[in-house]
């Protein structure tokens, strides 16, 4: 009896442990940069995009992931880069090992979770909302909807593929779905200049979305 007894209780604490590797998969894969790169929406293209991102998670610990910014560019005839092509499968979880999205179709189709509450950054701390003392919600991303580039047309949607620090402007999201009507984590509206002020001035801070590829 006593026997049976520790199988017992045995089994119940195995039932009740996290997976093997739980940690490893659930580890951040996901975040908002806490500190935009200071010179407007020049982040030095996407080369200077991705090394901030690892920079900052490199920083907080989690180096040892390959970093991608999550931006879109444009070419004069043709569609540039995707957003979506740059970050992987998923899936993605936050600094507190929240589920971001699974999979690629859930994170641009389905996605709800990238909430105020979600989009934290490589710290765990939040960013900045419409109801703050200051408002930096513009996440920047020069990207659709779909997490694809735009089409060739006359106006600027990535601040000259991440370049300009003065003329331009960069499509943004709202990491708090909040703000003018539009829900849209990645493709709210175009900001009013690429220059530091000119972000502050629609509401942001030069921040942007950086997602684990690998």
């Amino acid at each position: 009896m006593q026997r049976k007894r520790v199988a017992v209780l045995f089994s119940i604490v195995l039932l009740a442990s996290p997976a093997l590797g739980q940690d490893e998969v659930r580890s951040m894969s996901f975040f908002v940069t806490s500190v935009g790169m200071g010179n407007g929406a020049d982040l030095g293209g996407l080369a200077g995009a991705d090394k901030h991102c690892q920079k900052l998670a490199t920083a907080a610990g989690a180096g040892d992931r390959r970093w991608r910014a999550y931006l879109s560019t444009e070419e004069p005839d043709k569609r540039g880069v995707f957003a979506r092509h740059r970050i992987g499968q998923g899936p993605w979880y936050n600094a507190h090992g929240v589920l971001i999205a699974a999979n690629l179709t859930d994170l641009h189709l389905y996605n709800k979770t990238i909430t105020l509450e979600t989009a934290l950054d490589e710290n765990g701390n939040r960013i900045k909302g419409r109801y703050a003392d200051r408002n930096e919600h513009d996440i920047l991303t020069g990207t659709q909807a779909d997490g694809t580039a735009y089409f060739p047309d006359d106006q600027d949607h990535t601040c000259n593929n991440w370049s300009s620090s003065d003329a331009g402007s960069a499509q943004v999201g709202h990491h708090d779905r909040h703000g003018g009507g539009n829900t849209s984590w990645n493709s709210a509206h175009p900001s009013r200049g690429c220059s530091q002020a000119a972000l502050r001035r629609t509401g942001g801070n030069g921040y942007f979305y950086c997602f684990a590829a690998d």
